[in-house]
């Protein structure tokens, strides 16, 4: 049976929300909210892997676990590798859930959603995407836009991932959600490839992976995932978490 663990990113520095990880969420670390809807996902081990042992404490002491990583990790991808080969040297967890560390609101079902398309054998690694319905958002470069082939009516094969508004003509438009599920060889492969031209191009990691020749699936999801990067969306989240 496959045996999937879930693994959360946390590093204190970040441009422009700086200590994001522990800004206060109702009383709470951020990072403990998104730490709290993946243990609800119930799917398997959750582990914060982070640089900071103010992260980590937070963590332990909402009963969580979290192991310290280095601080020059340059993605979250690089940091939860170094967390899953301390805490599982004989490889009891072949997939692997990366689940990033500013997404308090996730709805811990998008967690299997994710994990789906692993079924097939071919698929190296997988993500979330929502059809785009605010107008604003389809030539917003902060919001990622997927280029799928449809496999079918709730599953694209990525051909691309892009900033721009993409692709052109008659037809919806996905907003890629950053919840990724690798098998555990495919990230092992992955930690390993440099850098690619398309990746720094358009500053989208995921493009490493295509430009390699790894396939990646998108489960499409009803809605995209609220994140946290300013503090106006820290804002908008202690409201939205503000008992009604």
């Amino acid at each position: 049976m496959p045996a999937p663990i879930i693994l959360i990113p946390a590093r204190l520095a970040a441009y422009r929300l700086p200590g994001k990880p522990l800004a206060d969420l109702g009383g709470e670390a951020m990072i403990v909210h998104v730490w709290r809807r993946a243990v609800a996902a119930a799917l398997g081990p959750v582990l914060v892997a982070t640089d900071s042992e103010a992260i980590a404490e937070a963590i332990h002491a909402a009963g969580g676990k979290a192991i310290l990583t280095r601080a020059d990790h340059i993605s979250g991808s690089d940091r939860i590798f170094e967390a899953l080969q301390s805490f599982d040297p004989r490889y009891a967890f072949d997939m692997v859930v990366n689940l990033q560390g500013d997404l308090p609101l996730i709805d811990p079902s998008y967690l299997a959603e994710v994990l789906a398309p692993l079924a097939e054998a071919e698929v190296d690694i997988a993500t979330l995407a929502a059809p785009i319905t605010r107008p604003e958002e389809r030539a917003d470069p902060n919001v990622v836009k997927i280029v799928g082939a449809p496999l079918s009516a709730t599953r694209l094969r990525a051909l691309y991932f892009t900033r721009a508004t993409a692709p052109w003509g008659e037809g919806p438009l996905y907003h890629h959600i950053g919840v990724y599920a690798y098998r555990r060889a495919a990230l092992e492969r992955f930690v390993t490839l440099p850098p690619s031209a398309l990746e720094r191009r358009e500053q989208l990691e995921q493009l490493r992976a295509l430009e390699a020749g790894m396939s990646i699936d998108i489960a499409l999801v009803d809605e995209p995932v609220f994140g946290i990067d300013t503090p106006a969306d820290l804002d908008r989240a202690r409201a939205l978490l503000r008992p009604k």
